[in-house]
């Protein structure tokens, strides 16, 4: 082993020997990089709940093809009058049913002589009945007969009379199901508090799990007002969408007393966003604005105060999204309900939004600010979703995006907000773009999907996923960006205030945008509002941009995997791109590539080294770059000399864009592992974390046996990687992981970046 000019070099076998400890070393701080991921993927949280004895739980249910028959436009709910009553006690063993009633004010738009709406696993109790015309008191029309087709999870009323246009009808309809536990449509669930075994029933609707609890209009643009009673046990509490306004009691059929709570009549709102908990659990409160807000959970979690923090924050996010929107929230009470048991992470549910004790909990006792970060996420896009998905719904689930992407957009503004320390754009990078570019270049469908698509047998739960979530945030940025924020908002404020307590599709959402920049002359688009966004909703995948720097040419292409493309496959989409640039340090006005190919004799560079371009500066736009040769050594010098000269998020962008371009087959590693040689220079968390993830192969012997790549992996291993920079990020994960709590929380690299910034540090030179 010698030294040759200022490098450090090794023999094979021991570089190989030293290689391999240090990726098992670096592989080990990856698996503790389990990051924050979306909000209904959350993990388990302070302080677990023990199951209580009994049956074992099912294993959470598979998505369903949930069946998307469209029903007929014949009739249109008004309002509902519903009672559920599930048939618990405490101590019960089961099996356990819930019974009720559901009556079902309707308009009749078109003659018909048929009924028909959603229900799922019910039987109908007793003989169903249409009473009306409204207008004639004492009418009917008598039912011939009710069919229920299950395989289309409908119920088909067929009537003696014809129902006429223009006329008001009740559907009257008794019901009873089966309460399993299996966190859907209205479930019971067995947990231990203060070592006594108990049960509380609760409700997740979404997307179509409202028809498995009462027959109903089971489509988001349906939308109705609702009267709820709930009978149950009187040692439990009742919680609904709205304030209860009377509690009563009842006898059954065995002389057996019972609780009835009945809420006052909710706003307009679609069938997903009822909610129902039945618990015995304690709460604590505060009034935000003549908002009365509960956060509900396990009376041992209430009494150690591991709700606060939930509590402190939801006012001044409700406040700080009514304000920035400039439409007031509507209900007059909001509850938060921690379960010990939930299949997702959040449900906003309007009045009534249910999480995973996960989502709420923590310690008052711990400086773990990164558990309060999570927190705050999750909280703030459920509020976000009080305005977008429950103020303002989706026509139809095609566009879930105006909801989920919107409220995923809005969660990062709300959180920062409450946590200031949080270094937003680093956290929006790393854990919202740079993940969904990596799988949106593998996945085969649009952000808005045409409504005919979504038919026959089709999982709707599949539309619940990074695309929806990660992806129409991105792209919502990306658009308050080149629109700037105050426009933005300016046009969501009309957006909303428009379809309040109505549906919308994304059109309706340009439009109102269009209508906010037509009124001003600060902002040119070079294409109607429309016509750009359709470029990036209707279309998969995203662009990858390649400049030329002796030609300022750019040229804009689907970003695909070119090692895996079949001869047969077609990468034909173009998009509308904004290009927000910097040249040797300086912005430069943003400009747009409108067509497959452009030049921009502005982007032509001089013949001298220190002329460089830079492009998507911050990640601003959704797409990724690559570079000619001439750039990227460019690029590579000035890291090397001065890395701060380009921004933070540039940097990160820089290096995930190469290292993806290497590995779709655009570029040679070569060039990737050019990028990182300044890396000892580096002194950003998120930064290392994107380089770890990119560095770390999924398969170490695979590649220590690729005598192509090992001989790049063992210089810049041995000599970048420098051990002292590992064993300090260590330390800080080691400093900050919550000791003999393992079950709480992850020591991950991702809690100690969060940690870092919220303690007023963000970068490895201030960790001591």
């Amino acid at each position: 082993m010698g030294t040759r000019g200022g490098g450090l070099y090794v023999g094979r076998r021991v570089a190989a020997v030293g290689a391999a400890l240090l990726l098992a070393l670096l592989v080990t701080v990856l698996a503790l990089a389990a990051l924050y991921g979306r909000c209904r993927q959350e993990a388990a949280t302070p302080p677990p709940s023990p199951r209580a004895p009994g049956p074992a739980a099912p294993p959470p249910p598979a998505p369903a093809a949930s069946s998307v028959r469209r029903l007929p436009r014949h009739l249109l709910p008004l309002h509902y009058d519903l009672e559920l009553w599930p048939r618990v006690r405490p101590g019960q063993t089961g099996p356990f049913a819930f019974t009720g009633q559901v009556n079902i004010t309707v308009r009749c738009l078109q003659d018909t002589d048929t009924a028909v709406l959603h229900s799922a696993g019910l039987r109908i109790r007793g003989a169903a009945a249409v009473r009306g015309p409204r207008s004639e008191p004492g009418a009917a029309v008598e039912v011939a007969g009710l069919r229920q087709e299950e395989a289309d999870e409908v119920a088909v009323l067929e009537l003696r009379g014809r129902l006429r246009a223009g006329h008001r009808y009740v559907l009257q309809l008794g019901f009873q199901g089966r309460l399993e536990e299996d966190l859907d449509g209205l479930f019971l669930t067995r947990y231990t508090d203060r070592g006594q075994s108990r049960m509380f029933i609760a409700s997740q609707m979404e997307p179509t799990y409202a028809r498995r609890v009462y027959p109903c209009f089971d489509e988001p643009a349906m939308k109705a007002t609702f009267n709820i009673r709930i009978i149950h046990d009187p040692s439990y509490v009742a919680l609904s969408n709205m304030p209860a306004i009377d509690v009563s009691e009842v006898k059954d059929e065995n002389g057996s007393l019972w609780t009835v709570t009945t809420f006052n009549t909710s706003l307009k709102m679609s069938t997903y966003l009822t909610a129902f908990v039945i618990c015995d659990f304690d709460y604590v409160t505060r009034t935000e604005r003549g908002n009365e807000i509960r956060i509900w959970a396990r009376k041992e979690a209430v009494k150690n105060g591991y709700v606060d923090y939930a509590l402190n924050i939801t006012g001044p996010i409700f406040s700080f999204l009514e304000d920035i929107l400039n439409v007031s929230y509507p209900l007059p009470k909001t509850d938060l309900v921690a379960l010990p048991d939930f299949g997702a992470g959040g449900m906003e549910n309007w009045g009534l939004m249910i999480f995973q004790e996960a989502s709420l909990m923590n310690l008052p006792s711990d400086k773990f600010t990164s558990r309060k970060a999570m927190i705050a996420l999750i909280v703030s896009h459920e509020l976000g979703h009080q305005w977008f998905g429950n103020l303002v719904t989706m026509n139809w689930w095609n566009d879930l995006w105006l909801n989920e992407g919107l409220a995923s957009y809005f969660e990062y503004l709300g959180a920062t907000f409450v946590e200031p320390k949080l270094s937003l754009d680093k956290i929006f990078y790393a854990h919202v773009v740079q993940p969904v570019l990596r799988e949106d270049s593998e996945i085969a469908r649009s952000l808005s999907e045409s409504e005919d698509k979504i038919k026959g047998s089709f999982s709707l739960m599949s539309l619940f996923d990074n695309i929806t979530y990660s992806k129409g945030a991105s792209i919502t940025w990306m658009l308050s960006g080149f629109l700037t924020e105050k426009l933005f908002i300016r046009a969501l404020t009309s957006y909303l205030k428009e379809f309040s307590f109505s549906n919308a599709n994304q059109d309706d959402l340009w439009t109102h945008i269009q209508m906010v920049v037509d009124a001003q002359d600060e902002v040119q688009l070079p294409a109607p509002v429309k016509q750009i966004m359709d470029s990036w909703t209707c279309q998969n995948g995203f662009p990858v941009l390649t400049l030329n720097l002796t030609t300022g040419t750019i040229r804009q292409e689907q970003f695909f995997n070119k090692n895996n493309r079949k001869r047969t496959d077609s990468y034909n989409n173009t998009w509308i791109v904004p290009i927000s640039w910097m040249r040797n340090g300086s912005s430069q006005p943003l400009t747009w590539l409108d067509k497959s190919s452009k030049m921009f004799p502005e982007m032509q560079v001089s013949e001298s080294e220190h002329d460089w371009i830079l492009l998507n500066v911050n990640l601003s736009g959704y797409y990724r770059v690559n570079y000619d040769q001439l750039n990227l050594k460019r690029l590579a010098r000035l890291l090397e000399n001065d890395p701060k000269a380009i921004p933070a998020v540039s940097r990160f962008q820089l290096i995930d864009d190469v290292f993806a371009l290497a590995d779709f087959g655009y570029v040679p590693i070569e060039t990737a592992l050019e990028l990182t040689k300044y890396l000892a220079r580096e002194d950003e968390l998120f930064i290392w974390n994107v380089v770890l993830l990119n560095l770390i192969p999924d398969n170490l012997e695979s590649t220590l046996k690729n005598h192509e790549v090992y001989p790049l992996l063992k210089v810049l291993f041995v000599k970048m990687l420098m051990l002292w920079k590992m064993t300090i990020l260590l330390k800080c994960i080691w400093k900050n992981s919550w000791q003999q709590r393992a079950g709480w929380a992850s020591k991950t690299v991702w809690t100690c970046h969060l940690n870092c910034m919220l303690s007023g540090g963000t970068t490895l030179s201030t960790i001591k």
